[in-house]
């Protein structure tokens, strides 16, 4: 299957963006994961990736066979705004510049995601109650 590159507008840059589906599994369940890639100057420039946790409720199969979240161009906008303010240089050639659990999630939030590790460190802390606690939350918002 070909990757689809959709586009964004910012200002006068045009930013390239794709988001893979896959699942990120917990110690007794599994949730939708999304790999978002973000070029901000040409393919060959520096790549923004962040792993994201659907905080969608699951359905009666479960979060891994029924969610249905996708990142939005809003989404898509919010975490390219917070990386541009946190260091990403859309003008640098090669190299990904990573926005993490660990250093960003306490800061960012979507409504309807979270940061993970978990999709590149499965020793990552298990994002079960993380995605619970966020979903219960009705104020979740783009900027603490």
């Amino acid at each position: 299957m070909k990757t689809r590159l959709r586009t964004l507008r910012i200002g006068a840059r045009r930013c390239a963006w794709t988001a893979r589906i896959t699942h990120a599994a917990g110690e007794h369940d599994c949730h939708r994961a999304i790999r978002l890639r973000v070029w901000g100057n040409g393919t060959n420039s520096r790549t923004l990736q962040v792993d994201l946790l659907s905080t969608t409720p699951p359905g009666p199969w479960g979060a891994c066979a029924t969610d249905t979240a996708y990142p939005t161009s809003g989404d898509v906008r919010a975490i390219v705004d917070y990386a541009l303010v946190n260091g990403w240089e859309t003008d640098e050639v090669g190299g990904t510049f990573v926005l993490t659990e660990h250093e960003h999630a306490a800061a960012f939030e979507l409504p309807d995601f979270l940061i993970t590790d978990r999709l590149n460190n499965p020793s990552a802390p298990d994002p079960t109650e993380r995605v619970r606690a966020a979903g219960e939350r009705s104020d979740v918002g783009e900027f603490h």
